[in-house]
Formats: structure tokens, C-alpha cells, sequence
């Protein structure tokens, strides 16, 4: 853009080009005075500045202990997650993400369509050129739940079919006949980070509390559940069988 190499924009805005392409893959967030140095630079105006701005607004939507967690799943080279109840959010359609929060309590109509376009700009990261790989397990029930319409779960079910067939993502089911109850207390996300970091959980419950967390015996432990999850579980190829078997349910 604008013939700048990327060493090139790195010296107009002082920063290394090891710097700057932890910025392009998302591992480092910009703050707003470097967004405003990029766009002066390179002549675009507000275009970045804006751009984060919305990002900030997205992260305003979200829960104040959830916030930390958007940093570490930018920033992840890979996410570990277990599923035992409903498609998790990076998968979410809108349609399955707006039936999901519409029930909760005492929240407003215009407050759910706000918390729904933040979830979907989480998503974001599955669009970049190196984004995170993702190691996800769901359980056999996810597929049956009915959470919406038949509509809404076939088209949800699709995009399970549609994403599980990338290369960034390796999606499991975890089947009834597998007996397995390890990962019955509830999902979680475990954040492999970047430059030998530690990794952190995101674990899910219907606490209020903090439920991020870097304590590395629980980190630690979280890790090993989800592999002996993810060993009971079916193969890709077997998982996306029933998946799409599960589509042609919901569809008749």
C-alpha cells in the first residue's frame, strides 16, 4: 500500500519490522496513537483509528472479567477448547449466538444485538493469514440440543462442516458411546501464547466471578482434561460424518 515495504513503514512509525508483524498477525495490539501514526503515514485518513475504535467498543459490550481474555485469544497460536453443551462462540452463526443470549435475564433486546456484534467481531481472528489453530471437542449432545429452530441448528450445523474442513481447525466430536464424564463439569479454553508465554484458561460456568485464569496448576490441568477428552473423541473424518448427518436430521 502506498509503496511502502514493510521495513520501509516500520521506520516511519519507529518500530522494528519484527514489531510490525506482530501487529499484522495480531500477537501485539496497537494503541490509538500508533493507529493515528499509521493512517498519517500512509494517507488513509481515520481508516485505522476508526477501526479500533470499534474494536474497543466491541470489547465495552463484553463483560469487565472477560475482557483480558480478547487479548490472550488474539493473541494465541493456538486454542484448546471443550464443548459439552452448545457450539462455542468463535463458531457460533449469528442466528445460534442471538438465540443463545436472548433469554438471559433482564437484559434488553438492544443490549443482546450489541453483545452479538461483539461475539461475531471476536470471530475475526479465524480470518487472518496465520490465525490460531484450533484443537475444538464437542460433545455428541451439542448436536441434538435444540437450542433455535430446525433452521437455525442446520444452518449452525453447516458451519460447523464448512469451518471443520479447514486446515486451522481440527474439530472432534465426542460420542455418547465413549462414556467419558471427565469434561461433564462444564467447557473451558485453554490459550497456547506466543514466545514461549504461558498458556491461560477461559473456564465457562454460571459464576459471576473471574473466570479467566493464569494459575499454571489449573492451566496445567485443564490441558491434560482436554486430552483425554480429545483421545475418546471420534476422528475428523468420523466427526464431520455425523455432523453432517446431524444436518440432514434437521432439515427433515
Amino acid at each position: 500500500m502506498s509503496g511502502f515495504t514493510q521495513r520501509k513503514l516500520g521506520a516511519a512509525i519507529h518500530l522494528s519490522v519484527s514489531q510490525l508483524s506482530m501487529l499484522e498477525n495480531g500477537h501485539r495490539a496497537p494503541s490509538r496513537e500508533l493507529a493515528h501514526r499509521v493512517d498519517d503515514v500512509l494517507g488513509l485518513g481515520t481508516a485505522l483509528v476508526d477501526l479500533l475504535d470499534r474494536l474497543n467498543r466491541t470489547a465495552s459490550q463484553l463483560p469487565r472479567w472477560f475482557r483480558p481474555w480478547l487479548e490472550f485469544e488474539r493473541e494465541a497460536e493456538s486454542l484448546r477448547v471443550w464443548g459439552p453443551l452448545i457450539v462455542p462462540g468463535l463458531l457460533q452463526t449469528e442466528a445460534y449466538a442471538r438465540a443463545i443470549l436472548s433469554p438471559e435475564p433482564g437484559v434488553s433486546a438492544e443490549k443482546v444485538e450489541e453483545h452479538i456484534a461483539a461475539r461475531m467481531d471476536r470471530q475475526g481472528i479465524l480470518g487472518r493469514s496465520t490465525p490460531p489453530m484450533l484443537w475444538i471437542v464437542l460433545d455428541e449432545s451439542v448436536l441434538h440440543r435444540p437450542i433455535a429452530d430446525p433452521e437455525v441448528m442446520k444452518g449452525q450445523f453447516e458451519r460447523l462442516i464448512e469451518v471443520g474442513e479447514g486446515p486451522w481447525i481440527s474439530l472432534q466430536i465426542l460420542p455418547y458411546k465413549a462414556y467419558s464424564v471427565i469434561g461433564l463439569l462444564g467447557g473451558f479454553v485453554v490459550a497456547d501464547m506466543p514466545r514461549g508465554a504461558p498458556p491461560v484458561a477461559y473456564i465457562d460456568s454460571q459464576s459471576t466471578g473471574d473466570r479467566v485464569s493464569e494459575r499454571v496448576e489449573e492451566v496445567t490441568g485443564l490441558t491434560f482434561r482436554h486430552d483425554l477428552i480429545r483421545a475418546d473423541a471420534l476422528s475428523r473424518h468420523e466427526s464431520l460424518g455425523m455432523i453432517k448427518e446431524t444436518v440432514q436430521r434437521w432439515t427433515t
